[in-house]
């Protein structure tokens, strides 16, 4: 299966449209897999920097960011937006796998060409109790940006969502 996540519950239909991330793509349904939901526990708008361990994660690059850790996914994020997680409601939009073919399989990414219909939506819950469930530590920091430039110039795995609402 594949997911959506939203603070609009109200979605019944998914039409394809072109995303701002990817304008040199034909309109897409977009959803992410299941290992990579957590990267979307979050309000939408919430700037945040993710990493983990990959295939191609250097010995020195685990340890140092990884390797004191138990748990699969690094989330980082701003403490200005912590009040507005710990009251956000997000719904988890659950799609037929069918139409939906890889898009990112770093990011966990799946793509459709057609319209889809979800098979259900529900509330994932407190938000902050639903990331420690998936073995995600949250770090709270004042700014994104040093980790930012870190990260992206480490052997990680990572995702940097809404980095245009980071503190700058």
């Amino acid at each position: 299966m594949y997911y959506h996540f939203s603070e609009n519950p109200d979605i019944t239909i998914f039409e394809p449209r072109l995303p701002a991330s990817f304008s040199d793509q034909s309109p897409l349904v977009c959803a992410i897999d299941e290992e990579h939901a957590p990267l979307y526990y979050f309000p939408r708008e919430c700037p945040r920097v993710a990493f983990w361990q990959g295939p191609d994660t250097t010995k020195e690059d685990d340890e140092r960011f990884i390797s004191y850790s138990e748990a699969k996914m690094i989330i980082a994020v701003e403490a200005r937006w912590l009040e507005t997680i710990r009251s956000a409601t997000i719904y988890k939009y659950t799609f037929p796998p069918d139409t939906f073919t890889c898009f990112d399989e770093n990011a966990g990414y799946y793509t459709s060409l057609v319209t889809v219909k979800p098979l259900s939506v529900e509330p994932i819950g407190d938000l902050l109790d639903r990331l420690i469930e998936a073995k995600v530590e949250i770090r709270i920091t004042p700014s994104l940006f040093p980790l930012q430039n870190t990260i992206k110039n480490s052997t990680l795995n990572f995702s940097m969502i809404r980095m245009r609402n980071a503190k700058g």
